[in-house]
């Protein structure tokens, strides 16, 4: 019995030593889904951050809304203005201010009123080539067009009073309508020139 005793001792003291032998060198627990899903988490917060930089509002600038606006219709004006002079060169027309600002000179029922017509229309087709380089965006073409229109509108009422004559309303609505229609087919046609297309 004192034989059987010693050798379960022993036995006892060689497994534990074993054990902890083991223990220096054992592997390290697994790292639960939680630790593992942790930096994917982090990843997604961020992700979900940038996304805020895409927000349609923050993408809204009133300055350079202003200054599309300031320099659509200074240009515009300046168009009228060369219009004019070669008016002046090929018809001996006046060169004056009220050309632009009132509805004096405009006709639709006589050769002369023409002249000047065919200034404004022409100075619209122009406005829609301003368009593609001061607005780019086809979907703006309308507002733009809109806004120089009652722009001017109001430009002509403090200068020489509302416009009461349908000479005026009939070319000066034909002119919007042509730079709102042409203004939007060249500003498509530029976006789309501008997306690469597949070689196949």
């Amino acid at each position: 019995m004192a034989i059987q005793r010693s050798n379960i001792a022993s036995n006892a003291n060689a497994s534990g030593n074993d054990a902890s032998t083991n223990g220096g060198t054992s592997r390290p627990p697994l790292r639960s889904n939680n630790q593992v899903h942790a930096p994917g988490h982090g990843h997604g917060h961020g992700h979900g951050h940038g996304h805020g930089h895409g927000n349609p509002q923050a993408q809204f600038n009133p300055r350079l809304i202003l200054a599309q606006i300031i320099s659509l219709q200074a240009f515009h004006y300046f168009l009228l203005g060369v219009l004019f002079q070669i008016n002046h060169v090929l018809f001996a027309t006046t060169v004056t201010v009220d050309r632009i600002f009132t509805a004096n000179y405009l006709d639709v029922w006589s050769a002369v009123g023409w002249v000047d017509n065919a200034a404004v229309l022409i100075s619209s087709v122009l406005g829609s080539v301003l368009l593609v380089f001061i607005v780019e965006k086809s979907k703006k073409c309308l507002d733009f067009s809109v806004t120089l229109f009652l722009i001017h509108i109001l430009i002509c009422s403090i200068y020489g009073g509302f416009p009461s004559t349908w000479d005026w309303w009939i070319i000066h609505i034909l002119g919007m309508i042509i730079m709102v229609v042409l203004g939007e087919y060249l500003c498509s046609k530029r976006e789309l020139s501008d997306i690469p297309l597949l070689v196949l």
